[in-house]
């Protein structure tokens, strides 16, 4: 398994020199099975410069999962470059949440007067195919076998992701607040239980004990580091980056995180996760 993030700032993209190492990007992640299916998290910003890469690989097919459908997380869609091509297969999978279908959420955004280029315009050269999903029904893409869980997050919720191919476990856990239950979030212990024994868990580390907004829907960084521990994880990312965090500042939460895994006396490996990181399990 492959896994690249491409984006991981929250709520709005960011620019400037003190945003170089974790990038300025919201969120979109690369998921690739051995056999090299394609797996695509999100379509922030990110998605675009990832569009770029796929369109010089050639036509193929790409599936798209959405944790939910705030606009940090569907911004870049109109700009993914496989959509402009013939050949081109995209399956967009989601939990639309109250609303009808994913189809409509993305039509919503690519309209007047918001967008020039129509979903079912005539410039949209790719295949689309747009299907639900919902938490605790697995499926498969090729290789990866993967299962959504709900996520504890405002306005109509949204879900996370646990892969697993060969024997290896990928958590993605983005938008998820851990000490405050929101309509449809689930119990720690349900959290701990699914992100059980993973390789990597990426999870969101949106704020500090400072400037942490309670059900704002988005998680301390420490209880992100609490719940990886819990769990037995492997590897742990601090994803959805405050736009407000320089990288020094990101650098700053993430030793305050590899300080408390040392006080615990527990193997973890710890770091935060910008644009450019890249793995292979």
């Amino acid at each position: 398994m492959y896994i690249r993030c491409w984006g991981s700032r929250g709520s709005i993209p960011v620019c400037g020199k003190e945003y170089i190492k974790y990038g300025g990007d919201t969120t979109c992640m690369e998921v690739r099975s051995a056999a090299g299916d394609i797996v695509v998290i999100d379509a922030g910003t990110g998605i675009r410069c990832l569009g770029h890469k796929l369109a010089q690989e050639g036509p193929q097919k790409i599936t798209m999962l959405f944790t939910h459908a705030h606009l940090d997380h569907l911004l870049g869609f109109p700009f993914f470059a496989p959509l402009f091509m013939p050949r081109q297969a995209i399956t967009v999978l989601g939990d639309p949440h109250g609303m009808s279908s994913y189809r409509s959420i993305i039509d919503g955004l690519m309209t007047d007067p918001y967008f020039p280029v129509h979903l079912g315009g005539a410039d949209i050269k790719a295949r689309l195919a747009f299907r639900t999903i919902r938490p605790g029904r697995t499926f498969r893409v090729g290789g990866l076998k993967i299962r959504p869980i709900s996520l504890s997050h405002p306005n109509n919720g949204g879900l996370g992701f646990r892969f697993e191919e060969n024997g290896k476990v990928f958590v993605f856990l983005t938008d998820n607040e851990l000490s405050y239950r929101h309509t449809g979030g689930l119990p720690f212990k349900d959290y701990v239980a699914f992100c059980r024994g993973a390789d990597l868990l990426i999870h969101d580390a949106e704020y500090t004990s400072s400037d942490y907004n309670p059900s704002w829907g988005h998680s301390l960084y420490t209880d992100a580091v609490e719940l990886a521990l819990e769990a037995e994880v492997n590897r742990l990312g601090l994803f959805h980056l405050n736009n407000k965090r320089t990288d020094q500042q990101v650098e700053t939460m993430a030793s305050e995180a590899r300080k408390i895994i040392l006080q615990k006396t527990r193997r973890l490996e710890c770091r935060a996760i910008g644009s450019g990181f890249k793995t292979t399990m």
